[in-house]
């Protein structure tokens, strides 16, 4: 990168920093094996960290952790890129050692972040005459958590959780309405996609920062249209929306999308979905709208590993650049896998999507 934070990056991306119940852990952090964090668009941020488990202690060679005096269950636990910068921030779940044949035992810890209090609770509940906003704000406070949204549609009569944990409801709640769901700290968040993304995207050069990436554009499940249709009981009548392109505004930034592309070199194809549930005219709209972005979202995927930058995070956009006219330009991220081992270091690896392909030169 060419600004001042890629080489501070740089400079700090050999070994992570570790911190236990606010305290930075450096010999914890020196003792560090492999790690794992894992984030996607679907909320509920993920960790994995393996420790040598044997050596001295207080006069003794023996178990280094089983006392549980620094990794104990419920405790948080952090990641960071130096002092600043966090790629992980959560409470430890599990504790997993492992014995090897032929090597010293290891301590794993699984972590995971506030969305897991949603996750552990499931129940059947309605919630009458509600928006998705009403909804996400009710949950929220039912685990404590400050509710940060911004979440646009329909008034519900009735809105049904059925045996499900309240995460998957808040995930079913928010795929309805094409918005992300993540948490940080003590706030859950639901907004539109790119809404995470602050300032200018990260470049990401093929052969700098861009270790390596391999990218698709696939017409197979890419539709021309999606209709939704419904019947309206408090109009007692049929609802329907049609939703195409037109939708996808800014987000396309003057790329092909995979909707046109389809429809000028092979045929049109529409997508059809009835519900049998009542719906709105502003349901069946959202509906449609909400389900042909997804489809068109993934025309162009990547799979890419680049050098850690606390700024790779789902919902961030990256711009990727060395990657000629129809690939290099502007992708978000979809799923962020931060890695680290003795043999190759720190790393993350992505999934990128895109909603259009590169014009031809």
């Amino acid at each position: 990168m060419a600004d001042g934070n890629s080489t501070d990056t740089r400079l700090r991306v050999a070994r992570p920093t570790l911190r236990v119940d606010g305290q930075e852990q450096a010999t914890l952090a020196s003792g560090l094996m492999e790690l794992s964090i894992v984030e996607t668009a679907q909320g509920l941020y993920r960790c994995e960290a393996t420790f040598g488990n044997w050596g001295p202690k207080e006069g003794e060679t023996g178990f280094l952790y089983f006392d549980r005096a620094l990794l104990d269950f419920g405790k948080a636990f952090e990641v960071r890129l130096g002092t600043a910068d966090v790629l992980f921030e959560g409470r430890i779940t599990g504790l997993e050692a492992d014995y090897p044949e032929s090597a010293p035992p290891t301590l794993t810890v699984l972590a995971e972040d506030r969305l897991q209090d949603l996750r552990m609770t499931r129940r059947t509940a309605t919630y009458a005459d509600v928006s998705d906003a009403d909804v996400l704000r009710q949950v929220a406070s039912k685990h404590g958590l400050t509710a940060e949204v911004d979440v646009q549609g329909p008034t519900h009569k009735v809105l049904a959780q059925v045996n499900q944990s309240d995460l998957a409801f808040l995930r079913e709640r928010c795929r309805a309405v094409d918005v992300e769901l993540w948490v940080e700290g003590r706030t859950l968040k639901a907004k539109k996609r790119g809404a995470r993304a602050t300032g200018e995207a990260p470049k990401l050069g093929r052969g700098n920062e861009l270790m390596a990436f391999t990218v698709l554009a696939d017409l197979a499940n890419q539709r021309s249209s999606v209709t939704v249709s419904g019947w309206s009981v408090q109009d007692k009548d049929a609802v329907s929306h049609e939703a195409g392109p037109s939708v996808l505004g800014a987000e396309l930034d003057g790329d092909e999308s995979g909707a046109s592309l389809l429809s000028s070199k092979l045929a049109e194809r529409k997508e059809a979905v009835v519900h049998t549930v009542p719906l709105g005219s502003q349901e069946a709209q959202a509906r449609a709208e909400g389900l042909f972005r997804q489809m068109a979202r993934r025309f162009v995927v990547g799979r890419g590993t680049a050098q850690t930058d606390a700024r790779l995070r789902v919902g961030a956009r990256v711009e990727l650049t060395g990657l000629g006219p129809l690939f290099s330009g502007k992708y978000h991220l979809a799923e962020v896998k931060h890695l680290f081992d003795g043999a190759r270091g720190l790393r993350t690896e992505f999934i990128a999507e895109r909603v259009g392909l590169g014009r031809a030169s």
